[in-house]
């Protein structure tokens, strides 16, 4: 999910967005109520996590000005502000939940998983291609009803290509959206996730009859640009010989995959020392990068 975090305080706002990171949403942090209204416009997150004390714009003003316009975009406001006036303002503004200050990380990510939960109990939760599924609420991914193990980043990659199905995505693009890394960063780490989705891909045989379909059947290669899902037809890659140039791509793949050493997905590290509340501390969360 994508998540835009309004929050001025220089403390909280670094912080919520850690923790949503860490449950595998792609956030992004600002820190006025402008620059909010210009994301909402040009980038349409699923969830905006909006403080109402902000500069430039306050929250109230930022719910009122977007008031009709994103019906995909999901709200929760977050105030200290005792009224209860304030609060049913908010929600007739089309704030979809509002969460007093302090309040519990655990809590935050908790509405989230729910607010997720009721927007898309009238669509279809699951993303296809293929004999490869996504469910992005039960976030489980299968090939052919067999389950596959991805990391939160994996999974993330994936979810972001098959939401795109059909269109290129380029590197760049894939690092700003995926990473929230700069677009001109000097990293591989795009190939290599995408190699290690491949292999994850391909470990698991389709139960179809035919022949053996390529892993870059699932992730194309288009060449100079990026990379895409859902443009081929009976696992050949555009441009190239039957299963040849997929297949040295794989090994070519797996070469730089020592770029990344030890720092791979697949580890578990903790989440600083302990994610906090707003104001005192929880026990501390291991979560899988």
């Amino acid at each position: 999910m994508r998540v835009l975090i309004v929050e001025d305080d220089t403390s909280l706002g670094p912080f919520l967005q850690k923790g949503l990171k860490l449950e595998g949403h792609a956030v992004t942090l600002v820190a006025d109520g402008e620059a909010a209204l210009e994301h909402a416009a040009t980038q349409r997150p699923d969830l905006m996590v909006l403080d109402l004390g902000l500069p430039k714009r306050d929250g109230v003003e930022v719910l009122a000005a977007m008031q009709g316009l994103y019906a995909g975009m999901a709200v929760i406001v977050l105030t200290g502000r005792a009224q209860v006036e304030e609060r049913v303002r908010c929600l007739n503004l089309g704030a979809d939940d509002i969460l007093m200050k302090p309040f519990s990380l655990f809590e935050l990510t908790a509405r989230c998983r729910a607010l997720l939960r009721r927007r898309e109990q009238y669509a279809d939760p699951v993303l296809r291609s293929g004999d490869v599924e996504l469910n992005r609420m039960e976030r489980k991914v299968t090939r052919s009803g067999q389950p596959i193990d991805l990391t939160v980043k994996e999974f993330s990659l994936l979810e972001y290509l098959l939401q795109r199905r059909g269109r290129c995505c380029s590197r760049s693009e894939l690092l700003q959206e995926v990473w929230q890394m700069s677009p001109d960063a000097g990293t591989n780490v795009v190939d290599v996730y995408v190699n290690y989705l491949r292999k994850k891909l391909a470990s698991v045989h389709s139960n179809q009859s035919g022949p053996h379909v390529a892993p870059e059947s699932v992730i194309e290669t288009v060449r100079g640009e990026g990379y895409q899902i859902g443009a081929s037809v009976g696992g050949v890659v555009p441009g190239s010989r039957k299963g040849v140039r997929s297949e040295r791509q794989v090994e070519l793949g797996s070469e730089i995959l020592s770029s990344i050493g030890s720092s791979h997905d697949g580890s578990a590290v903790a989440a600083g020392g302990g994610l906090m509340v707003v104001g005192r501390s929880v026990g501390g969360v291991r979560a899988r990068a």
